[in-house]
């Protein structure tokens, strides 16, 4: 059943009872036949649509109907549409809206004015029907109590100077003159050569300004004048009754139309600025207001003025009486800005004080949290949208003009108000835009704004669609601090505006993008200055640094030319260290913004603004190129070092039964061990103190869960929570970087110390499980990563030989356990088994030489398993270099001998040789196992900070800490593959092993 027809009522209990007959009226009867029927004959709904436009010429449209009807004969419709009128010469019977009736008047009688009787005119009739009189007349059809005359009377109005009066709009009454017209020709007339222009009389001839009047408006964007309605009847006459009478609602109206041709100014020009300027100029004998000189007595203030400089007395001559913080306190400040604006209509009537919370001067709609978020002090506030033309015509059909003022509580806690001052982007003086440029003292500040004008373009009438429409597109209120606060003051607050110019064409497809933004700024003149100051000095310390690792480096390579190559190598040391000295600065600078400006109450600081921070982001990106020509030049550096594993082992004699009787001879040693240690070695070239997959997703757990990354929003709140709901502010890319590289950077260290202090100690440490394995095998590592420098892991066996089985293996563990045999060492009753070492000449000569021949014979597999004598040859030269190797090693060698020493404390601190190695080697002993330099292992600090500067480009260029996250995870694992595939390659070719023994 359907819900717009009521269901009946129950039956009585007693009805439904058998037996019992029910009673029913004609009513009831009718209705039970209508509910039987419905579900036979079903519900039809369907009305025809109606609209107003679609009544004929003698139909009226009537609401409660929704359709047209149609009007008596001797009815008409209305004006609205929307109900019938008597016809002319007709006056009302009854009326019971919208039901009338008319009757018909005699012949030559005419209808009273509220159209209830007939009355005898004594002349002619209007087209309504009613009577009319001679101009100057008005119209008697009643006497004084009341009672209808018998013929109406035309009565002249006294236009004597004692009287003054002329008829009403309506002709029904007399009244006074206007007082404008009485005033300057002492009558009711204003005849010439005075004009008459909105009831304002008064002489423009003889060229005064008055009668050049211009009624243009010019949008300078489309290149466009155009003649705007409104200032055609409205211009003149407002001029003249503010110059003339200090009309201030004329003076209001004025300066909204100076303002809607944005305030530029044309010293020639009679438009309505120049109107406006000379006005100002000529009632200097009124007064001001406030004290305030550019305000005049019943004169709306519209300029500062136009001295060169005016706009930075304006903007900094006086701080602002009142101080902000950003966390409420006992002593705390304010912290919300407390805008207010006085709104004017087009017509220079008041409308009201309000404040700019809620969005009053925000187009884009939002929620009023986040529209009242742009006054939280300290927040900067950024929103845009896009807007339809056609909805800015439906919502905006007149303009309101807004001062704009910021309110404060006085000494004597008088609520007080602050002018802020205009910067209007479109304003032009003398034909050129000079609030463009950035030269302050060029600027012309203004004080009243709109946000959207659709009436001035309208052309022909002013109930036609206007053919350009004016938006303020882009309103930015900026707030500077007082350099040398502690105490949250600022300077006044400088609003810039600036207008777009649309031609109205297709407005429902045509859109506008509008911004509104609230800016923070100080001057950054001294942190530039420290910046540039930390950078310079450090940079020369790294030049220093740089010079003496080349020296170093030229020591190790055995030159001392300073040729290209070493320039080069410079250059690449000071990439690296120069990396570091941007890195340093950088994250320093980050870490102090975040510290210093989100723990503050009492503001000292500001946030730079986006277009401040380009030159830090450079820093950072110079950082990271530095930082990545580093890594690039240790990968290199790393595969191309020479290493060749020593084998200590000696043939074994063994004892062969044959026919001919027993024979001995020497087993050969097996080459699995020195398989193993490669492969051990292999394993170890990729491994880090940090693991990256958990770096990885404990920063992103910090950064996202936990909400580390609303430390880096362009707020005052220092919180980790937000709203959803609420406001969020725009990023800051130098708390963006000081938030993830304080992450990175800690995370990576404690992962650092955890592996350093905890896990090598009590799990596992590869580096030092490393030089026992070699210990175990009977194998030596012998490394030059440089040719005259490198390292050496001595690993010669205790116990003689290591190539056994298991029952003397764990015999040989047992005598070592117990002290029963001599320590591992290179030198007697020693430990040391690692050694940084920097080889003579002659040594290098002959490691090359033998190393030449190892690699000349080196090939692929394929080919060697079909060249036995390329084989033999290089078999024959592995088996050369390591007993040459082994020789040098025992001394064997009295030309090229070696000796073993401590490093000197500066030779540690500078990583450097203060000795030369003439006719013998030096081999220094090292219990940090530098050997490590060759690894990833050795260089960690240049991995976390590359990898450190790499998750942050990549979220400066994204915003993203997903994206950031997951591109530096898939480098990190790239840099790691290419290192272990290209390090394997090459310990392939420099030990003679088969890659495919290499897993």
């Amino acid at each position: 059943m359907s819900p717009l027809i009521p269901s009946p009522p129950p039956l009585p209990h007693s009805a439904m009872e058998p037996g019992k007959r029910i009673s029913v009226g004609s009513r009831g009867l009718c209705l039970c036949l209508a509910i039987l029927c419905l579900p036979c004959s079903g519900l039809l709904y369907s009305i025809p649509l109606q609209r107003p436009e679609d009544c004929s010429l003698l139909q009226y449209y009537d609401p409660g109907k929704l359709s047209c009807v149609q009007c008596p004969d001797t009815q008409r419709p209305s004006q609205d549409g929307l109900s019938c009128e008597c016809l002319p010469g007709y006056k009302l019977g009854s009326k019971n809206d919208p039901v009338i009736t008319c009757h018909k008047c005699l012949d030559r009688m005419g209808v009273t004015t509220d159209g209830w009787d007939c009355i005898k005119c004594p002349g002619a009739l209007t087209a309504s029907g009613t009577c009319q009189c001679s101009p100057g007349n008005i119209l008697v059809e009643r006497y004084v109590n009341g009672t209808p005359l018998h013929e109406a009377e035309c009565i002249e109005c006294d236009w004597s100077e004692s009287s003054l009066t002329t008829p009403d709009k309506l002709g029904l009454r007399c009244e006074r003159c206007p007082q404008t017209i009485i005033s300057w020709t002492n009558s009711c007339s204003c005849y010439q050569p005075n004009t008459m222009a909105g009831g304002i009389c008064f002489n423009a001839a003889g060229g005064h300004i008055l009668s050049r009047v211009i009624s243009t408006i010019r949008y300078a964007q489309l290149g466009v004048l155009l003649r705007s309605e409104w200032l055609s009847i409205h211009l003149q006459a407002a001029a003249a009754a503010c110059l003339l009478y200090s009309n201030h609602t004329a003076c209001q109206a004025l300066g909204n139309m100076c303002v809607m041709n944005m305030n530029s100014l044309s010293l020639q020009s009679a438009d309505a600025c120049g109107l406006f300027r000379y006005i100002f100029a000529n009632t200097a004998a009124r007064g001001v207001v406030h004290s305030i000189s550019y305000w005049r007595t019943n004169v709306p203030w519209l300029f500062y003025d136009d001295q060169p400089g005016l706009a930075v007395r304006v903007l900094t001559a006086s701080p602002f009486p009142e101080n902000f913080s950003f966390k409420w306190g006992e002593q705390a400040q304010n912290t919300k800005l407390a805008f207010l604006a006085a709104l004017y209509d087009v017509r220079g009537k008041f409308i009201a004080w309000r404040s700019l919370q809620g969005g009053l001067l925000q187009l884009c709609p939002d929620t009023s949290k986040r529209l009242n978020a742009a006054y939280e002090f300290g927040t900067t506030y950024d929103q845009n949208c896009e807007l339809s033309v056609s909805k800015i015509l439906l919502d905006f059909p007149e303009p309101v003009f807004y001062d704009v003022y910021l309110s404060y509580r006085g000494s004597d806690s008088q609520q007080n108000i602050w002018p802020v001052p205009v910067l209007n982007l479109n304003l032009q003086y003398n034909d050129q835009f000079v609030n463009l440029g950035n030269n302050v003292n060029n600027w012309l500040l203004t004080r009243r704004i709109f946000l959207v004008d659709t009436l001035s373009g309208r052309e022909n009438t002013l109930s036609s669609s206007p053919r350009v429409i004016r938006i303020a597109s882009k309103i930015t209120i900026s707030i500077s601090l007082v350099p040398g606060t502690h105490k949250g003051t600022v300077y006044p607050p400088l609003m810039t505006v600036e207008y777009t110019d649309i031609q109205v064409q297709n407005p429902e497809s045509q859109t506008v993008k509008v911004f509104f933004s609230v800016l923070y700024e100080m001057n950054q003149a001294d942190s530039v200055t420290q910046t540039d100051v930390a950078l310079g000095v450090l940079g020369g310390l790294a030049v220093l640094w740089s010079l003496l690792k080349t020296a170093a480096w030229k020591r190790r390579i055995g030159s001392q030319v300073i040729d290209l190559q070493t320039v080069i190598q410079f250059l690449v040391i000071y990439a690296g260290v120069l990396a570091n000295v941007f890195f340093a600065v950088t994250v320093g600078t980050g870490i102090y913004w975040l510290l210093l400006f989100k723990g503050q109450q009492y503001v000292s600081v500001l946030l730079p603004l986006p277009s401040n921070e380009k030159e830090f982001i450079t820093y950072v990106s110079c950082a990271f190129v530095l930082k990545a020509l580093q890594f690039l030049h240790t990968l290199i550096s790393q595969l191309t070092i020479d290493i060749f594993f020593i084998d200590w082992e000696r043939p074994k004699n063994r004892t062969l039964k044959s026919e001919g009787g027993v024979k001995s001879g020497p087993e050969p040693v097996s080459i699995w061990r020195s398989y193993f240690i490669a492969n051990e070695w292999n394993e170890i070239q990729t491994v880090r103190k940090i693991n990256p997959l958990f770096q990885v997703f404990i920063v992103l757990f910090f950064l996202k869960i936990v909400g580390f990354e609303n430390l880096a929003l362009r707020d005052s709140s220092s919180s980790l929570s937000r709203d959803p709901h609420d406001y969020r502010a725009p990023w800051s890319c130098i708390l963006r970087y000081g938030v993830t590289s304080a992450l990175w950077l800690g995370f990576g260290s404690l992962q650092i110390l955890f592996f350093s202090g905890i896990h090598e100690r009590f799990v596992e440490d590869k580096i030092r499980q490393f030089v026992d394995l070699c210990s175990m095998s009977n194998i030596s590592v012998f490394i030059l990563s440089h040719k005259r420098y490198g390292y050496y892991i001595h690993g010669r066996s205790v116990h003689g030989h290591s190539d056994t089985n298991m029952e003397e293996m764990n015999l040989n563990l047992k005598r070592e356990a117990e002290n029963m045999c001599s320590q591992r060492g290179l030198q007697p009753n020693s430990d040391i088994q690692t050694f940084q070492i920097s080889i003579s000449g002659k040594v290098r000569t002959q490691f090359d030489r033998i190393h030449s021949n190892l690699m000349k014979n080196h090939g692929p597999s394929r080919f060697l398993q079909n060249s036995p004598t390329a084989s033999e040859q290089s078999t024959k030269a592995y088996h050369t270099m390591n007993k040459f190797l082994s020789a040098f090693i025992d001394h064997a060698f009295k030309d090229m001998d070696y000796f073993v020493k401590d490093k000197l404390l500066l030779e540690r601190v500078l990583s450097m040789e203060f000795m030369e190695p003439m006719d013998r080697s030096i081999f220094y002993n090292d219990e940090n196992h530098s050997f490590s330099d060759v690894l990833f292992y050795g260089h960690e600090s240049t991995l976390l900070i590359f990898d450190t500067l790499f998750f942050c480009i990549v979220d400066i260029m994204s915003q993203n800490f997903v994206l950031a996250a997951v591109i530096t995870y898939l480098q990190q694992e790239c840099f790691r593959h290419i290192r272990g595939v290209a390090g394997q390659k090459n310990l392939a070719s420099k030990t003679l092993i088969d890659e495919r023994f290499l897993i």
